[in-house]
Parts: structure tokens; C-alpha cells; sequence
């Protein structure tokens, strides 16, 4: 996927979510499914982009992310949420509920 691919996806789908992740980072690797499994429960309509860093360091420089895991959620074509190494998985699904539900309706 293109640079240029994922600023479209940002730009006409109601949201994007990008996962940042390394190929020996085990936290990564543990998170990744959670992750997953939370936006295609609870967001559906939220397009999952999953980005490994040592492949995409282009993309890593152009999204400002320096550690992994990151999550960079975009909607309504706008960044809404960053979290880095140490993430939440319920704070950042409580965070994102109302948003998306408002979005969403």
C-alpha cells in the first residue's frame, strides 16, 4: 500500500485505523489480534491498516511514529487518536465509542 493509497482511505472512508508494529516485537504480536478483534466488533466501518516498521520506515517518518506498537486512528479524514507502547485496549475503545457512534448514526 502507497502513502498516497492511505491518505485516500483517510480521506473518504469514515474512519482508518494504522497499526504500526515490528516484526520482533512481541507486544506487537500479542496486541495485534486484540486489536483486531475489538475494531471488527465494535468498528466495523473502520478500515484496519497494518504497517510493519522495519518495511515502511517512509511511512513511519510521514505518520511521526518513533516506537511500536503505535495506533493512529483518523476520522472524518482527521487524527483523533495516537497511542504508543503502553496502550489501553479498553481506554482507547471507550475513547473511540462515542465518537464513532456519533460519526456512525
Amino acid at each position: 500500500m502507497t502513502k498516497q493509497e492511505i491518505d485516500n482511505l483517510i480521506q473518504n472512508k469514515l474512519g482508518v485505523m494504522l497499526y504500526f508494529s515490528g516484526e520482533n516485537c512481541s507486544v506487537c504480536s500479542v496486541l495485534k489480534p486484540k486489536i483486531d478483534t475489538i475494531f471488527k466488533e465494535s468498528f466495523p466501518k473502520i478500515e484496519r491498516v497494518y504497517i510493519q516498521s522495519e518495511e515502511n520506515q517512509k511511512f513511519c517518518a510521514d505518520f511521526g511514529v518513533f516506537s511500536v506498537p503505535t495506533v493512529l486512528v483518523f476520522l472524518d479524514g482527521r487524527e483523533f487518536m495516537r497511542k504508543s507502547r503502553n496502550i489501553s485496549l479498553s481506554q482507547m475503545e471507550n475513547d473511540l465509542s462515542r465518537l464513532y457512534n456519533m460519526l456512525e448514526g
